[in-house]
């Protein structure tokens, strides 16, 4: 059984996860959220198979030579995130369309694998030093993970071509709007 996906991507801070919440809260649209899973530790209030389904490095790199997995990749040293082919099998039984939350590199995979049958969404900060700010904001992480986040941002964005769309998130209620027109009208089109 296959379906469509909607691919949000976005360096860290840009606000896709907002944009994903955002999708999901509009019923009509049947988006069912693709949990991740990966191999960081879980965030303080983060629960298991609900944000991310949270793995051993060890057990992360069994389920590749399995075939578990859509795609995955290794964002930095030891830390894997990839996508459960079983989470893309489970939301097209229900019936809905998969609601992919990645980062730029796993919305390429993801589109290149998915073709006609996805639309990605690459959602750009107003600039480097707003996404700088917007990191350091949420209090979660060091100077270092900072740097590290902003770093792989500026490669990140040189992908930004490679994407159906770029929203550009500088207001965020104008971008939620056009988030919500661009899904429903790929939606409409597609069905």
């Amino acid at each position: 059984m296959t379906g469509k996906a909607v691919i949000i991507s976005a360096p860290s801070g840009a606000g896709k996860t907002t944009i994903v919440k955002h999708l999901l809260g509009i019923r009509e649209l049947k988006l069912a959220f693709s949990v991740s899973a990966c191999t960081r530790p879980a965030r303080e209030g983060e629960k298991d198979g609900l944000d991310y389904f949270f793995l051993e490095v060890s057990s992360f790199k069994s389920m590749i030579d399995e075939g578990a997995f859509v795609e995955w990749e290794e964002v930095y040293k030891n830390s894997y995130y990839g996508t459960l082919k079983s989470e893309v099998d489970r939301i097209w039984k229900m019936g809905h369309h998969v609601l992919f939350d990645v980062d730029a590199m796993g919305g390429i995979n993801l589109k290149s694998k998915f073709g006609e049958n996805a639309l990605s969404i690459f959602v750009m900060p107003p600039s480097i030093e707003i996404l700088k700010h917007r990191l350091e904001a949420r209090g979660t992480e060091s100077e270092e993970k900072i740097r590290n986040r902003i770093n792989k941002a500026v490669l990140e964005i040189k992908f930004a071509g490679k994407f159906d769309v770029t929203l550009i998130n500088d207001d965020l209620a104008t971008t939620l709007r056009e988030a919500e027109k661009l899904v429903t009208g790929y939606l409409k089109n597609r069905s």
